[in-house]
């Protein structure tokens, strides 16, 4: 394993400091690994997986290389155990408050809970940052959150289990749920202002081959109106057309997929170039604006970037190669597959 030297000598506490612990920070983790640089990972919530973790722990994710189908939950504990032989070290609970320039080289990077550690570089990939869902804009929603039946996430889908269930969106989030509940739920109503929709293709198209079964029903174009129930216990979901007409649904849970909305929070006071909400990279590097921060995943924007796990997997590689060269531009490194170096953390 790596001294945790650069080429001036200076020392560190690690190489690389990993702000989320999201897939794409933990994928870069094992990338890292594989260059002999060492990690510490800083993430808000209490266990590592992002919104995989916090959003849709069983939400089946059917765009990761290899897995035909995984759930997210099961797609964080593959790159944990992927990412193990290299010793990460996890900073989970607390925010990342501090970033600042060490004299000379490195950073030296700080939580809310008074961690801080010392890194020759950082990589920033903290998805969509700080998230919360958009709630649609219904009079008296927040009566029914909470155990209630409004949910913004599913955590586990046998929750659901003989339930009629009003599924509101029109992306994949929504279109993937419909997929997933259609054999656990009593009913499915799928709620969407406009028969087209803005998931994958294929998904869609199983979606409307399970509604042309009878097993979901495709509720468009109507949008949410207003909610029915007792002592803050859902019955009934109240859709209307754009021309007024309303039906309503029998229903005992709403699952509203609207998108988050985000905030970059501390990220947005760290003098980086932003393009909005997203840091601004050069792709071939995932170099900010910033000499020795790279950004990868969601939170960051490119022309041509594609908001894929995939795409973040890959952003993860190519910063863990610019970072060896940037933290130790005088060693001659020769280009090794994994298949014939092996995994090894020692």
């Amino acid at each position: 394993m790596t001294d945790l030297t650069t080429s001036n000598d200076a020392e560190f506490d690690t190489d690389i400091a990993i702000i989320g612990a999201g897939p794409c920070g933990l994928f870069a983790v094992f990338e890292a690994g594989m260059l002999d640089m060492r990690c510490h990972v800083f993430d808000v919530l209490d266990a590592a997986g992002g919104q995989c973790t916090a959003l849709y722990p069983e939400k089946p994710i059917y765009d990761i290389p290899g897995h035909p189908s995984i759930d997210a939950v099961d797609l964080i504990a593959k790159l944990q155990e992927q990412a193990a032989p290299f010793d990460p070290v996890y900073h989970l609970g607390a925010q990342v408050t501090k970033l600042e320039k060490m004299t000379g080289d490195g950073w030296r990077v700080g939580n809310s809970e008074g961690e801080e550690i010392t890194a020759a570089a950082v990589i920033i990939a903290a998805g969509a940052g700080a998230f919360g869902p958009n709630r649609p804009p219904m009079d008296g929603i927040e009566a029914f959150e909470g155990g209630g039946g409004v949910q913004y996430m599913v955590s586990r889908k046998e929750d659901l289990r003989g339930k009629s269930v009003v599924i509101a969106g029109g992306g994949d989030s929504a279109v993937d749920w419909a997929l997933s509940l259609a054999d656990v739920a009593s009913n499915v109503y799928v709620v969407h202002r406009r028969p087209k929709f803005r998931a994958a293709p294929e998904s869609v198209r199983q979606m409307e081959e399970l509604a042309a079964a009878g097993k979901i029903e495709l509720v468009v174009p109507y949008q949410l109106s207003s909610l029915e129930g007792n002592d803050g216990v859902m019955t009934a979901v109240n859709v209307a057309t754009l021309d007024g007409e309303i039906r309503r649904l029998e229903a005992q849970s709403l699952l509203a997929f609207f998108g988050l909305a985000m905030e970059l929070g501390p990220i947005a006071d760290w003098g980086l170039e932003l393009d909005g909400k997203h840091i601004s990279i050069d792709p071939a590097t995932c170099k900010t604006s910033t000499e020795g921060i790279f950004a990868i995943g969601d939170i960051v924007d490119y022309p041509g970037k594609l908001k894929l796990i995939l795409t973040g997997f890959a952003e993860g590689a190519s910063a863990a190669h610019a970072i060896r060269d940037h933290i130790r531009p005088d060693q001659v490194y020769h280009f090794e597959y994994s298949t014939t170096r092996g995994v090894s953390g020692k």
